[in-house]
């Protein structure tokens, strides 16, 4: 009697609760506009020169930029490294009047973001993470935010999570991680 008591009570809670939320199946998709690029990662400590501009991976240097807001420009091998960790590269053509870069810096995440100007961009602003690029005319386009929402800490980036902070300021040589071995 007992057992027929428990499955009976079994059987109506499951008729009674509710069905389970359904699974989120649509994929977030990218940005219109935004090119893919296939890189792959190594440390150096030299300069490189690469194919896209700003770079979007590839090799880089093994000391990453910490995130932040940046007036000079930085080492592309040291923002490259940070997009590695998963942070975004938001680059600015260092003519874009201050109201603009204003706009940039108060768009910019707390974390795993980096903001500079970069000399021959191919418009005023270039949002890129790792193999992953956006190439905006203003910064109030509002791809922008959902590149930084697709993209950072997220997307197809090696190693998502690692720091972002602790290492180069923006004002190390890229020779540096030789001289603090």
């Amino acid at each position: 009697m007992v057992a027929l008591i428990l499955v009976a009570v079994g059987l109506w809670g499951l008729a009674a609760s509710d069905k389970p939320p359904a699974r989120e199946t649509a994929e977030k998709s990218a940005p219109a506009g935004v090119k893919e690029y296939d890189v792959v990662a190594d440390h150096v400590i030299t300069e490189v020169e690469y194919e896209q501009t700003p770079p979007v991976g590839g090799a880089h240097n093994p000391l990453w930029l910490n995130c932040g807001a940046y007036d000079d420009p930085v080492f592309s091998e040291n923002a490259v490294h940070s997009m590695e960790h998963g942070a975004v590269w938001i680059t600015y053509d260092p003519a874009l009047d201050e109201a603009a870069v204003a706009k940039l810096e108060e768009s910019l995440p707390s974390t795993y973001a980096i903001l500079s100007p970069f000399e021959g961009l191919p418009s005023p602003v270039v949002a890129s993470a790792w193999g992953r690029q956006l190439v905006l005319e203003s910064p109030d386009d509002p791809q922008l935010e959902e590149f930084i929402a697709e993209y950072r800490n997220g997307g197809v980036a090696p190693e998502i999570g690692a720091p972002c902070t602790g290492a180069s300021d923006g004002t190390l040589p890229l020779d540096a991680v030789e001289t603090m071995e």
